[in-house]
């Protein structure tokens, strides 16, 4: 570790000492001095002391000194340790460490005892620094944690070994407005589900499990009461229903003892909505997915539509992106699309830390019910009409560009397309773009995460595990961020790759996006 050399219960005499005069004793620069507890004494400052510990070898009582020899010594052993750094142009790295090892474990050892003690522990790997005094400035590289500190006379910069600067993350594309918190007299929102597909089915599984919203009524032409409940109790995806489920009769349902009305009307304009207490109604048939389709709603006594599909025309919003632009006046909205939902909280982090000069998106989704079991007929999309479950189908998707209705500033930057891939359920997102500022794989990588433990936490999340598609099987984020999947090209041009349950985590955000809008309803 260091010259010092200390003394060992026992040990016979060294060659070239008093005992061995063969050769010519050269006294050690730092000579024991006590036997029991491995005290030591540098012999070259004997004279501020009393005691045998100017002998090499002292074989009996430990030195002893007085606390102000003691610091009068660290003040003599630190000047000459800084005159010695300061006139070497370099310094051997093994004598550097164990010099400023010794050198701050003297220090502490002064302060706690008049006699200095020496232990495994005074010379921990937080002491092995190499140092350089230049002027009125400090640098001090650790062996450690391979950053480099530099303090001058008014700056502090920290870099990492590579040299490349890192910059503190501001995460200004993750501040989200505060929470509303939801008042007692508010009450639940009540809502009413217009489709019992994929979509209307898990939005009522999630509903039953949240305290703040009340589904009241379910509307469904094509399905009864029974057929009604064994699809929701029975999910091939997400399992059987944990909890209780009974037919009362042919126009009620009891789930976990609460009772849901059963409809089955095809046009909305005749769905009683406002019987039933219905305020917000999630329209999931695919079919009324335009404001003046969807408006019929409100004509049964709805207050309220948000279309669980891309919009033509209604405003679009996607939860812990953009729907703090909502306003009460916007009685029909929509919610996007899953794929949306899952690339935009992660284009919006990106885009505003670092900025997104272009991009492409593709994403690997998986069959959804517009596909066929086996080859069929598909007049709009040829290829849309092979089976589902035996081919990889290249297929047009409109979210990419939608990202620029609800982030404006990436309008015309994005576009992409689909991979259908024969999996049931959970896709990716492949976002591959070019970037204003110039950053490593490595710094997104941070904003990210720093956004997914922040603000849009249960929104965007971060993963850095060996994980496949079944591992986010329910999981009720919107997008989750994998950080052993992407790749940085350059400092500009990376590709990112981020998850999503494409119908669990969307029914949970079209009711996130029901109750937001409550909540700025009731304010206002």
């Amino acid at each position: 570790m260091s010259n010092a050399r200390f003394y060992q219960p026992n040990q016979p005499p060294k060659s070239g000492s008093p005992s061995h005069p063969k050769r010519p004793y050269k006294r050690p620069l730092y000579a024991a001095g006590a036997h029991k507890n491995n005290h030591f004494y540098p012999t070259w400052l004997s004279f501020l002391g009393s005691g045998d510990h100017h002998r090499p070898y002292a074989a009996e009582s430990p030195p002893t000194t007085s606390i102000g020899f003691c610091v009068l010594e660290l003040l003599l052993f630190r000047s000459f340790f800084f005159l010695f750094v300061a006139t070497s142009s370099s310094i051997d790295h093994r004598r550097s460490y164990a010099i400023m090892a010794f050198s701050s474990s003297f220090a502490r050892s002064t302060v706690s005892s008049s006699l200095i003690e020496a232990s495994r522990s005074d010379f921990s790997p937080s002491d092995f620094r190499k140092a350089s005094f230049v002027g009125n400035s400090l640098k001090l590289q650790s062996g450690l944690f391979g950053t480099t500190v530099s303090s001058g006379a008014s700056s502090l910069q920290l870099r990492s070994s590579n040299n490349r600067t890192v910059q503190p993350i501001k995460a200004t594309a993750t501040e989200a407005p505060p929470a509303i918190q939801k008042t007692p007299r508010s009450g639940k929102t009540k809502i009413g589900i217009n489709g019992f597909g994929r979509i209307g089915r898990l939005v009522l599984r999630v509903a039953t499990s949240r305290d703040d919203i009340d589904v009241v009524a379910v509307n469904d032409p094509f399905v009864d009461a029974k057929y009604m409940a064994y699809m929701f109790k029975y999910d091939s995806s997400h399992g059987v229903f944990n909890g209780t489920i009974k037919v009362l009769d042919d126009s009620t349902l009891e789930i976990n003892g609460k009772q849901i009305k059963v409809v089955s009307k095809r046009d909305p304009a005749d769905i009683p909505w406002g019987d039933y207490g219905a305020e917000y109604v999630v329209e999931s048939s695919g079919v009324f997915t335009t404001k003046e389709k969807a408006s019929a709603h409100l004509k049964g006594g709805a207050k309220k539509v948000v279309i669980s599909a891309p919009s033509a025309d209604a405003p679009m919003f996607v939860v812990g992106v953009n729907e703090k632009t909502y306003k009460p006046a916007m009685d029909i909205v929509s919610n996007a699309s899953c794929t949306t939902n899952c690339l935009a909280p992660l284009a919006k982090v990106v885009h505003e830390e670092f900025g997104i000069v272009e991009g492409l998106m593709t994403t690997v989704h998986a069959t959804t019910a517009t596909q066929k079991t086996v080859d069929g007929p598909s007049m709009k999309d040829w290829r849309g009409g092979r089976g589902a479950a035996q081919n990889i189908i290249p297929s047009s998707t409109g979210a990419a560009k939608a990202v620029g209705k609800v982030l404006p500033e990436l309008n015309g930057k994005l576009t992409g397309m689909a991979f259908r891939v024969p999996t049931p359920n959970v896709s990716v997102v492949d976002l591959t773009c070019r970037l204003e500022k110039s950053a490593s794989y490595e710094d997104v990588k941070a904003a990210v995460k720093y956004a997914s433990e922040g603000p849009l936490k249960g929104i965007l999340g971060y993963t850095d595990e060996d994980v496949v598609s079944t591992d986010f099987l329910g999981d009720s984020r919107s997008s989750i961020f994998d950080a052993k999947a992407g790749i940085g090209l350059s400092t500009s041009f990376m590709k990112l790759v981020t998850w999503y349950d494409n119908e669990w985590g969307y029914s949970n955000r079209v009711l996130d996006l029901i109750e937001h809008m409550a909540m700025v309803s009731a304010l206002n």
